[in-house]
């Protein structure tokens, strides 16, 4: 398969001269620092992908998507959008913050839950996704990155006034049953779009359960354009997850859980655009239920948590070489749960963004952010990047300070509960992480469809908090707990030290109208160093090495997609359930799709593993084996 892939690249390289050039990487905008600019003016490494690149792929969630995408590191402990944990540039997966539409979606529970995207794949119009830190801009938990997920209802990027209906359905090996929706109508000033999806499974056999799911959500996207520059978007949302989940977080024989997570989202967006002003304020309300049982008939842990987000901010243009945007933030979180207790915790921020081109293709970006929360108190968070771009080369460096809280499972798990044998046990004195991130790097047009990247980065963290095996005398609380449990303590480390290279490859090359080409890859090595003699959980899980690799090839009715990755990393044992993780792993998944337009159908085949790899991301929850599966898309 790696052979076949590097054979295509070759013979399409060597056809360019015959072909017209359509996709210019210049030209791709970005809005990572809340203000539209080139990739290339930005001083960061950034790499996006279409929603309409999206639906070609092998891939039946958002989660699926992202672990194929260059430099993202996704640890499933379920299949199709079951759970997984999002991780860019080594690190815990809390310290990656999730955007819908620049909004915060990250679940102040854990960070287990950030996956839980409730939108159809046709309803994006792209993923942006900012590696490293972004604390000064985005706020809290964007420490090793930022996702941001950009709707054909939050843009004007699709101005069509036509309507347009998707509908599909899949079946497959283990009782698979997927079906999806998605419907939009446009007129000169007003859009609405519905989707929906439910994927199904009863799942293969695992110890004394099956590994099923049943993931559905439904979305309701809202726009409309007013006079004078306004415009209002409005979205709500609902998303059910219902799964097996043993061994997702114990490594305990008696381990049979189940969980079913649901959750439900609104958000407002108004702005105002002007010659010589921009406006943005957002409102957004998150609530969630989370509902787990250690096996069946056990008395369930339920949690329930509401998130309040608001932000409003101006982007100010006072020259043609620069831009400021300020603003202010405030979010509200709070909790009810039987395990973990009754809390609620305030945060506010004030923020300033600054653009600057100078003479020589120089571009300076500074934000500074002041930041309260209930905990930690007040905060700055500064950012510096810098770009430098004569003709097709890009030089460019960063640096900024992040800083994270502890979730409210990192800060109480089990805290509630009268007597705790074994687990996870959270720890109300954490600390807040702090971090300081250096990058540099390089990227070069090679053509205007051909881009190649280079960056190294260094991470330097204090106070980090991860799960690290903990004696019972040395608990910092010990009424609930008895003397021979064995215990994962929430934890600051006192020193995290990471560092890595990561290189980039995009081809997206435009051949006609019916013959297309997108290759997407990334390579990353790093290293987390820290002082602990006990290693703790997630530091000791990130990859040392991870390949990526995202290739879709369309030759008329023809579509052809591969996705890849390579992960190396340490090998763990947990012998009460005969479960390891190995050194290293690969992994190929391919689908084919033949369009008819006579009937706008096409016919898909695809199968997830195809070397039917025998692996787990995190220590006992096994992921499937080869799945066989095949559908249809209705595009009308």
């Amino acid at each position: 398969m790696f052979r076949f892939s590097v054979y295509i690249l070759f013979f399409f390289s060597a056809c360019t001269d015959l072909f017209a050039q359509m996709k210019d990487m210049d030209t791709i905008v970005v809005s990572a620092s809340l203000q539209a600019q080139h990739e290339k003016e930005t001083g960061r490494n950034i790499i996006s992908i279409s929603g309409a690149d999206l639906q070609k792929l092998p891939v039946n969630s958002i989660d699926d998507a992202l672990r194929y995408l260059p430099g993202v590191e996704v640890q499933q402990r379920g299949p199709q959008g079951a759970q997984a944990d999002i991780i860019i540039r080594g690190g815990t997966f809390q310290q990656v913050l999730v955007l819908i539409d620049g909004v915060r979606l990250n679940d102040p529970l854990t960070g287990h839950f950030n996956g839980y995207i409730p939108l159809h794949l046709s309803e994006i119009e792209r993923i942006e996704i900012l590696k490293g830190a972004a604390a000064s801009i985005h706020g809290s938990d964007a420490i090793g990155g930022v996702i941001n997920i950009i709707t054909k209802s939050g843009t004007h990027a699709e101005q069509d006034r036509r309507h347009k209906l998707s509908a599909g359905l899949e079946a497959g090996e283990h009782g698979l049953l997927n079906t999806n929706i998605w419907w939009r109508m446009r007129t000169k000033k007003e859009s609405i779009s519905v989707g929906m999806f439910s994927n199904k499974a009863d799942g293969e056999p695992l110890r004394g359960t099956n590994g099923f799911f049943s993931n559905q959500s439904a979305s309701l996207g809202l726009s409309k354009d007013f006079s004078d520059g306004w415009r209002m978007s409005f979205r709500a949302a609902a998303d059910i997850r219902d799964f097996n989940a043993q061994n997702f977080y114990t490594t305990f024989i008696s381990d049979t859980a189940s969980e079913k997570v649901s959750s439900f989202w609104q958000q407002l967006h108004v702005r105002k655009e002007a010659k010589k002003y921009h406006l943005h304020a957002d409102a957004a309300y998150k609530s969630l239920e989370d509902i787990y049982r250690f096996r069946p008939g056990a008395s369930a842990n339920e949690n329930r948590t509401k998130l309040l987000v608001s932000q409003a901010y101006v982007l100010l243009r006072p020259g043609k070489a620069t831009k400021f945007t300020t603003g202010i933030q405030y979010i509200h979180k709070s909790i009810r749960s039987n395990d973990r207790g009754n809390h609620t915790l305030p945060h506010a921020a004030v923020f300033l963004i600054a653009t600057h081109r100078l003479p020589g293709q120089i571009h300076i970006n500074e934000s500074l952010r002041l930041d309260w929360d209930g905990n930690y108190g007040a905060v700055l968070v500064p950012q510096f990047n810098i770009s430098w771009s004569p003709s097709r080369l890009t030089i460019r460096a960063s640096a900024g300070k992040g800083i994270r809280d502890a979730d409210f499972t990192e800060r109480y798990n089990n805290a509630n509960k009268s007597l705790v044998t074994s687990g996870s046990i959270g720890n109300k004195e954490l600390k807040t992480e702090r971090s300081w991130n250096y990058e540099a790097g390089a990227d070069y047009r090679i053509s205007p469809w051909l881009k190649a990247g280079g960056t190294v980065f260094h991470r330097s963290q204090q106070d980090l908090i991860d799960w690290t095996p903990t004696a019972y005398a040395e608990m910092p609380n010990k009424s609930n707990l008895i003397p021979n449990g064995t215990y994962a303590l929430a934890t600051n480390l006192s020193s995290v030290q990471t560092s890595g290279i990561e290189l980039d490859l995009r081809i997206h090359r435009n051949f006609s109208d019916t013959k297309r080409l997108l290759i997407m890859a990334g390579l990353l090595l790093l290293q987390s160093k820290d002082e602990n003699k006990t290693p703790s959980f997630y530091i000791s899980s990130h990859a040392k090495a991870l390949l990526n690799t995202t290739i879709a090839f369309q030759h008329g009715p023809l579509n052809l997609s591969v996705t890849a990755l390579y992960k190396k990393r340490n090998t763990q044992q947990a012998s009460s359930i005969n479960a390891s993780i190995s050194n290293d792993y690969f992994l190929a998944n391919m689908k084919m799709r033949y369009d008819i337009r006579k009937i706008h159908t096409g016919f898909f085949v695809q199968a997830f593993n195809l070397t039917d790899q025998s692996y787990s991301d995190l220590l006992g929850a096994r992921m499937p084996g080869r799945w066989l599966s095949g559908g249809f898309q209705i595009a009308l």
